[in-house]
């Protein structure tokens, strides 16, 4: 068997009348189960079930048996990495990102400056926890022209392997954007709708609180409605897309922020990161436009 050709190919290749079919009973062929073998040493659970698809769907009489040793596997795996949680100490289950660079901006602004960013997650038994930290900063002839912060704490309760119950709490200051503080809290349900190797999409929805310090000296406070979402996409193993989006609507000011990361691994740990960040205010102070954008270049460093 080519160690070049990929699973899904050996199996495309495979006629329902191929003598490697035609074993006697609930035998697996020896070609199948090589490619099988394969395919769980690789511990991709993708390939995995696309050999036992194409296996099933060319109606091998050891389809079954194939399909349960996959499942067996599975099962396997989930149960040991079950244990690694309940059995793991706190920071033994910490993952997280740093990312330092430089962005230009249009809208309120239109500059260059510094941007760093650390996004840390805890994915444990029953509960995931996020924390975000986030700042820009652009000074120009001795003068700021950019100066962005948020902080940002979410952690998630596992109803079960896709449903989950959300807390959220934000802070923000953009004076640039208009305003000087603003408080945000929510809560609500949470469900990941694609949840397969290389692709994760969650999907947020409840409702929230704000308080907004403007930059105008007013201040309000409003109750919202908070949507999110939040996917990743390996593209390849050395490539990966990543976009989130938040929404809060209300009667008086709606925010709604977008941002679209493309990643690619450089050596190790370290990756390139190219970013496009939108954020939308409808209504916005007096002499303040509704839009700004960031393009960013980054470094990157996973732990």
């Amino acid at each position: 068997m080519s160690q070049g050709l990929p699973l899904i190919a050996i199996a495309l290749l495979v006629s329902p009348d191929d003598p490697v079919l035609k074993a006697p009973g609930d035998q697996i062929p020896v070609e199948v189960k090589a490619m099988l073998d394969a395919a769980i040493a690789s511990g991709n659970e993708g390939e995995v079930n696309t050999l036992v698809k194409y296996v099933q769907q060319v109606k091998m009489p050891s389809s079954d048996r194939v399909a349960r040793l996959a499942q067996a596997w599975k099962n396997d795996r989930a149960a040991s990495a079950q244990k690694r949680m309940q059995e793991a100490d706190f920071l033994t289950l910490v993952k997280g990102r740093v990312e330092l660079g430089g962005f230009t901006t249009s809208g309120n602004t239109s500059n260059s400056g510094v941007t760093g960013r650390v996004e840390v997650k805890r994915e444990g038994l029953n509960w995931r926890h996020k924390l975000l930290l986030q700042a820009d900063y652009q000074e120009s002839f001795g003068l700021t022209s950019r100066e962005r912060y948020v902080a940002s704490y979410e952690p998630n309760y596992k109803v079960d392997d896709r449903l989950y119950v959300y807390g959220a709490t934000q802070y923000e200051s953009d004076r640039f954007l208009g305003y000087i503080n603003r408080y945000s809290a929510s809560s609500g349900a949470g469900y990941s709708a694609i949840r397969r190797t290389g692709m994760r999409l969650d999907l947020e929805l409840g409702p929230a609180y704000r308080y907004t310090d403007y930059t105008d000296d007013t201040s309000e406070s409003n109750v919202a409605a908070r949507g999110s979402l939040a996917f990743e996409w390996k593209v390849s193993p050395r490539i990966e897309l990543r976009q989130n989006a938040s929404a809060y609507l209300q009667s008086a000011n709606s925010t709604i922020s977008s941002n679209t990361a493309l990643n690619a691994k450089v050596l190790g740990p370290l990756s390139a990161q190219l970013s496009y960040i939108v954020q939308y205010e409808s209504m916005p102070p007096v002499g303040r436009v509704d839009t700004d954008t960031t393009s960013r270049a980054s470094l990157v460093y996973e732990f």
